[in-house]
């Protein structure tokens, strides 16, 4: 597709992702809506980028063109916007944000009445109609049939009141020290304030957006400041959050990151413990690592991967009915709880398995070892197809006879390409990830 890529749409705010394109997009999905509609309401939420105030009233310009109403909420978390776009029987919901992207990029999001984010062929659907000049014209309403926006600012303790029901109703944050790090971003009011009204003791990083500060050297991909704070401190834990707090990333009282797939593994066989995992398996995706798997078969649990993102990872939890899932990167689905990777919910889920464990995040979250594995992100000039490129098929054939696992994909929502090499022999994987890395480096640079 030329829009979407694996999260909605997302590109550089005002060049690729303009005024028009936002209004066109939001015209286009209205338009595919309409003849579902059952509530005519549309709730559109944002995180804290400069470029979401364009991106805003375009959206509500496209939307109220096509006769749809809309309820603005401000910046509020994704996995906020998914919830109440449901709560509020709305027929969808929009969240403008390019998630871990720094300030420059924007995008959007797209959820479904059930507050789940649209499928493949939706997305397709309403690209089709974003290309379909006379139907975008033909679809445009005039008179009464125009509709109408409204800003509501109190959203905020629906979804406050969604995160402490996620949270065991025995158990309290008292006595607990919690270093949180909102990544000047869409949390940056809700994270502070259910942790302290769950009794924890909070220093908060990071909670002063100005528009352009959004996961500048924070969050969850910086956490070199969470880190510190943690020992400084003396804290029981670290939490970060990505811009739209749809990301967990967790660091220890010693002020060391827990992997993603230990923290996976840990939650996975908390919730089984306490009988509440469905399905007998936990999803992860492609990237996740081979100990993962081999410890959740170890604890008899199944791992099912899925493609790269959080909708695949949910689209393989509801077929196989399983509750549970996520992303190594820090996604993490409780399905009894939330539509989509949801930050804050896993952050309490973390706290609650510490706090029944009795011990210390070092000792409880890292259950098992992980195998040797390196992630390399190649900037791009052009994404040819995989295939088309001369060599690569014998390269990754004498990976394979070495043992040596691996993953190489586009990113969907930037020019990169994702290389992971896995295997026992950390020296032999580093001089092949140094081939690869060299390799495509000439074939898509060159």
């Amino acid at each position: 597709m030329k829009l979407f890529g694996t999260d909605g749409v997302r590109g550089e705010a005002g060049a690729f992702l303009s005024a028009e394109v936002a209004m066109k997009v939001a015209m286009a999905a209205g338009i595919y809506l309409k003849s579902k509609a059952l509530t005519n309401k549309i709730l559109v939420g944002k995180d804290t980028r400069r470029s979401g105030y364009m991106i805003e009233n375009a959206i509500v310009c496209g939307l109220t063109a096509v006769g749809y109403d809309v309820i603005e909420v401000g910046p509020m978390p994704t996995p906020a916007i998914a919830f109440i776009t449901e709560n509020m029987r709305c027929d969808a919901g929009i969240m403008i944000s390019a998630s871990h992207n720094s300030f420059e990029d924007n995008g959007i999001k797209f959820f479904d009445a059930h507050g789940d984010k649209f499928s493949t062929d939706v997305e397709q659907e309403i690209e089709n109609i974003y290309f379909d000049k006379a139907k975008l014209q033909a679809s445009q309403v005039t008179g009464k049939a125009i509709g109408k926006a409204k800003r509501i600012d109190d959203v905020i303790g629906r979804y406050i009141v969604q995160l402490k029901n996620s949270f065991p109703v025995e158990m309290t944050l008292q006595g607990m020290r919690i270093v949180l790090d909102t990544a000047n971003g869409a949390a940056y009011k809700v994270a502070p304030t259910i942790l302290e009204e769950l009794g924890a003791e909070v220093v908060v990083l990071h909670n002063e957006p100005n528009g352009f500060n959004i996961n500048e050297d924070c969050g969850a991909l910086y956490t070199k400041d969470l880190k510190n704070n943690v020992i400084k401190y003396r804290a029981d834990l670290g939490i970060a959050l990505d811009g739209d707090a749809d990301r967990l990333v967790v660091v220890d009282e010693q002020g060391e990151v827990i992997d993603g797939d230990q923290l996976l593994g840990a939650l996975g066989l908390f919730l089984k413990n306490k009988g509440c995992l469905k399905g007998d398996g936990v999803v992860a995706t492609v990237m996740s690592n081979g100990a993962l798997e081999d410890y959740l078969q170890e604890n008899g649990l199944q791992l099912h991967r899925s493609n790269v993102g959080d909708k695949y990872v949910l689209e393989i939890m509801k077929n196989e009915k399983i509750n549970f899932g996520g992303e190594q990167s820090g996604h993490i689905i409780f399905g009894d709880f939330a539509k989509t990777g949801d930050g804050l919910v896993a952050a309490l889920q973390v706290l609650a398995l510490i706090i029944s464990s009795g011990k210390k995040a070092s000792e409880v979250l890292r259950p098992f070892a992980l195998y040797p594995q390196k992630l390399v992100n190649i900037n791009v000039k052009e994404k040819k197809p995989l295939a088309s490129i001369e060599g690569l098929a014998e390269m990754l054939q004498s990976l394979e006879k070495e043992h040596i696992r691996h993953l190489i994909r586009y990113s969907g929502t930037e020019n990169k390409l994702r290389v992971l090499l896995e295997a026992s022999d950390a020296t032999l994987m580093d001089k092949r990830m140094d081939e690869l890395v060299d390799f495509f480096k000439k074939a898509l640079n060159g």
